[in-house]
C-alpha cells in the first residue's frame, strides 16, 4: 500500500513538472497596458468643426471619447428619451431633467431644484416658526390669564349644546386631524429632533408606519370634514353681531364676554377659514398626491405644486387649530364637557353665548334637541324655555 502511494505521488510530480517546463518554454502574449484618455488631448481641434455643436453623443464619442456633453445638453433641454413605461401613465418618463421654472420663493432653475428651494428654505423653516409662535402665544396667554372661568355659580340646569351625532362627527374629524397632523409633522421635521436620538433604522420604521397612518387617516378626515361642514354650516353663517365681537376681540383681554349666538365670530372664522377653506385645499391637494383625481396627468410638476400647496395649507390649518384645541380643553371651563357629554350649564350658556341663551329662553331654539331615550337617563334635566 505504501509502495502504491509513492508511485502515485511520483506520477503527479512528473505531470506538474512537465506542465511547468511547457509553460516556461511557451512565450505568453504581452498584456496591453491600460491607457488613460484625456478629452482635451484627443482631437483637440474637433471643436473647430462647424457641425461640432450639432453632433450626437455617438458622433462626439468618435472624436472626443468620454465627452458626453451632447447627451446632457439634450437632457437639460427636456428632450424626451426612450422609456419602457407607458406614455398614458408616465408622460414624462423619458425626460431626465425638468424645464426651468420659478416658483414663488425660488430662483429661475429646473423645476425639481425650484421645488426643493421652496420646501427647504420657506415651507419647512417658516412653517415651524409659525407653529412655535402659536404654541408660545397660547402658553403665554395661559400663564398670564389662566383658563376662562365662570363668573357665576352653576345652576345645575343643563342645556344640550351638541347632539350625539354632532359630537360623533366632530370627534371623528378631530381624531383624523390629530393623526394626520402628528404623522405629517414627524415626517417633515422628525429628522431634526427624532432621528439623532433613535437612529436611522428605528426612525425609518417609525416614519414608514406614520406614512401608512397618514394615508389611511386622510380619507376619514375628508369624509368627516364634509359631514362637519354640512352639520354646522347653518349656525356658522355670519351675522351683524359678529362685527361687534371681532372689534372687541371676544372680550378675551377685557375679561367681559361679548354676546354671541351658538358660535361666536372667532369660531365662525375658524369654521370658514380653517375647516371649509384650508380643509378643502388640504383634501384636494392630498387627493392629487395620492393620485385619486381622475383624468389628471400626474407629472412631476403637478406633484411638486400639490406638495407645496398641501404643506402650506396644512401648516396654516394646524396653527389655527392650536388655538381651537386650547380653548376647547384647558382654556375655557366647561368647554370640553360640552363636546364630551353634549351639555353645558345654564350659567355657561348665559356667560359665553348670551344671544344663543336668549333664543333658548324665547323658545326659538329647544333646550333639549335629542329625544330623552337617545340622550340617556344620566343627563340632568335641561333648562326650560321659560327659565
Amino acid at each position: 500500500m505504501v509502495h502504491s502511494l509513492i508511485k502515485q505521488l511520483t506520477l503527479l510530480m512528473v505531470v506538474f513538472g512537465a506542465g511547468f517546463v511547457f509553460a516556461q518554454s511557451t512565450p505568453m502574449p504581452a498584456k496591453e497596458a491600460v491607457k488613460s484618455a484625456n478629452i482635451f488631448s484627443i482631437a483637440p481641434d474637433a471643436s473647430t468643426d462647424p457641425k461640432y455643436a450639432d453632433q450626437t453623443n455617438g458622433e462626439r464619442g468618435k472624436v472626443q471619447p468620454g465627452n458626453n456633453a451632447p447627451l446632457w445638453r439634450q437632457a437639460g433641454a427636456g428632450v424626451t428619451g426612450h422609456s419602457s413605461l407607458p406614455t398614458s401613465e408616465a408622460p414624462e418618463a423619458g425626460n431626465l431633467i425638468q424645464p426651468f421654472v420659478q416658483y414663488p420663493g425660488s430662483r429661475l432653475t429646473t423645476a425639481g431644484e425650484a421645488w426643493r428651494q421652496v420646501r427647504n428654505q420657506w415651507i419647512i423653516p417658516y412653517g415651524a416658526a409659525l407653529l412655535a409662535i402659536m404654541a408660545g402665544a397660547v402658553a403665554l396667554f395661559y400663564w398670564r390669564k389662566g383658563p376662562m372661568k365662570l363668573h357665576g355659580a352653576e345652576t345645575g340646569r343643563k342645556i344640550e349644546r351638541f347632539t350625539p351625532f354632532e359630537r360623533s362627527a366632530h370627534w371623528a374629524n378631530a381624531i383624523a386631524f390629530c393623526a394626520l397632523a402628528i404623522s405629517g409633522f414627524v415626517i417633515a421635521y422628525g429628522k431634526f429632533f427624532i432621528l439623532p436620538v433613535i437612529g436611522g433604522s428605528l426612525f425609518g420604521w417609525l416614519t414608514f408606519a406614520l406614512k401608512n397612518i397618514h394615508n389611511f387617516a386622510g380619507p376619514l378626515f375628508a369624509v368627516s370634514l364634509v359631514v362637519v361642514v354640512i352639520t354646522f354650516v347653518r349656525d356658522n353663517l355670519p351675522s351683524a353681531d359678529d362685527i361687534q365681537w371681532l372689534m372687541q376681540g371676544g372680550g378675551m383681554f377685557s375679561g367681559k364676554e361679548v354676546p354671541s349666538h351658538r358660535f361666536n365670530a372667532g369660531e365662525k372664522v375658524l369654521f370658514w377659514g380653517g375647516v371649509f377653506l384650508l380643509g378643502g385645499v388640504v383634501i384636494a391637494s392630498g387627493f392629487v398626491l395620492d393620485k385619486l383625481v381622475p383624468g389628471l396627468i400626474y407629472e412631476r410638476s403637478t406633484m411638486q405644486v400639490a406638495n407645496m400647496v398641501h404643506g402650506v395649507a396644512t401648516l396654516l390649518m394646524m396653527a389655527m387649530f392650536i388655538g381651537h384645541i386650547y380653548m376647547g380643553t384647558i382654556g375655557m371651563q366647561g368647554a370640553f364637557n360640552a363636546m364630551h357629554k353634549g351639555y353645558v350649564d345654564e350659567t355657561w350658556a348665559k356667560e359665553h353665548h348670551a344671544l344663543w341663551y336668549k333664543d333658548i329662553q324665547a323658545g326659538k331654539i329647544p333646550a333639549q334637541r335629542t329625544p330623552p331615550a337617545t340622550a340617556g337617563a344620566a343627563t340632568a334635566p335641561p333648562v326650560s324655555a321659560q327659565a
